[in-house]
C-alpha cells in the first residue's frame, strides 16, 4: 500500500506548492496545531514517498537576455515514450519534458534558447532522436496556483487525522483529535468496540484530555476534545476513520 496522505499533509503540499521558498515549518505547524517537528517529519516522508519530487524555481527566461521559450509538441512510438523523453531532457536548452498518456502528440517539450536560430537548432536534434514535432508554440507566460483541494476552509473541512507513522510489519500509530459531532464521542472504549463503532483489532494507547493523559480502559468514555493516540496491526480501517470523522457515518 502506498504513503497514505492526510489533512496536514495535503495542506503542506498546498503552502509549498504556494511558495515553497517562503513556506516555513514554524507557520505551517501554527495552522494545524501540530510541532513544527511533526511538519518537517512529514515534509521528509512526502519526499522519501516520491509525493514532492523537488522544489524549482520559476523563470521568466525572456528577462534574461531576452531568451525564448517554446514548447515543442511531440509524438513518440507509445513503446519509447519514456526513454525519448530523458532522451530529450539531455538535449542542451531542454528545460522540461511532460510525458502524456496519449497514442499521438504524447510528449511536450519546453525548451529555453537565445534567438529563433537556437531554437531551430534544439527542434532539429529532436527530431533526429526520433520524435516527430507536431507543433512549436512560443510560450508567452505562464501562472500556477495551488489545489483548490488541499487548501484549508469550509468547502474542505479538515479530517480528524491529527498525526500518524507507519511501523515495522505495515503497523500504523495514529493521533485522532475528537469533534463534538463525531459518531465515536460518549461511547466508553468498551461500548464502542461491542456496537461496531470501533474495530475489534485496534488498540487505543492513550487519550489527551487537556493537561491531562489518560491510560484508557474499557470504560473510559471518549469526550470532545480529546486526542487519541491509536495502534493499528495494519493499515488504519475506514471504519476507525469513519468513528472519528464528523458525522461521516450518519450522511450529514
Amino acid at each position: 500500500m502506498g504513503y497514505r496522505i492526510d489533512e496536514i499533509d495535503r495542506l503542506i503540499l498546498y503552502h509549498l506548492t504556494a511558495d515553497a521558498r517562503n513556506t516555513s515549518a514554524p507557520k505551517i505547524a501554527e495552522e494545524v496545531d501540530v510541532t513544527p517537528a511533526t511538519i518537517r517529519n512529514r515534509i521528509r516522508q512526502l519526499e522519501d514517498n516520491g509525493i514532492i519530487r523537488g522544489y524549482h524555481a520559476s523563470i521568466d527566461y525572456e528577462a534574461t537576455d531576452g531568451k525564448m521559450t517554446t514548447e515543442f509538441t511531440c509524438t513518440a512510438p507509445v513503446s519509447e515514450r519514456s526513454r525519448l523523453a530523458n532522451e530529450a531532457l539531455t538535449t542542451h536548452g531542454v528545460v522540461n519534458v511532460r510525458e502524456l498518456l496519449a497514442g499521438q502528440e504524447n510528449l511536450v517539450v519546453t525548451a529555453v534558447g537565445d534567438d529563433s536560430t537556437d531554437i531551430n537548432r534544439i527542434a532539429h536534434e529532436l527530431s533526429s532522436l526520433g520524435l516527430v514535432i507536431e507543433r512549436e508554440d512560443i510560450l508567452l507566460n505562464e501562472v500556477t496556483r495551488p489545489y483548490q483541494s488541499f487548501a484549508p476552509g469550509e468547502d474542505n473541512p479538515q479530517s480528524a487525522i491529527r498525526d500518524f507513522q507507519s511501523v515495522a510489519g505495515g503497523a500504523e500509530v495514529v493521533e485522532l483529535t475528537v469533534s463534538e459531532d463525531a459518531e465515536i464521542t460518549g461511547y466508553t472504549l468498551a461500548d464502542a468496540t461491542t456496537d461496531g463503532v470501533l474495530p475489534e483489532e485496534v488498540l487505543v494507547v492513550s487519550i489527551e484530555r487537556g493537561d491531562d493523559n489518560i491510560t484508557p480502559n474499557g470504560s473510559t468514555r471518549i469526550e470532545a476534545g480529546d486526542i487519541v493516540s491509536i495502534f493499528s496491526p495494519e493499515a488504519l480501517p475506514e471504519q476507525l476513520l469513519q468513528a472519528f470523522d464528523e458525522r461521516a457515518s450518519s450522511g450529514e
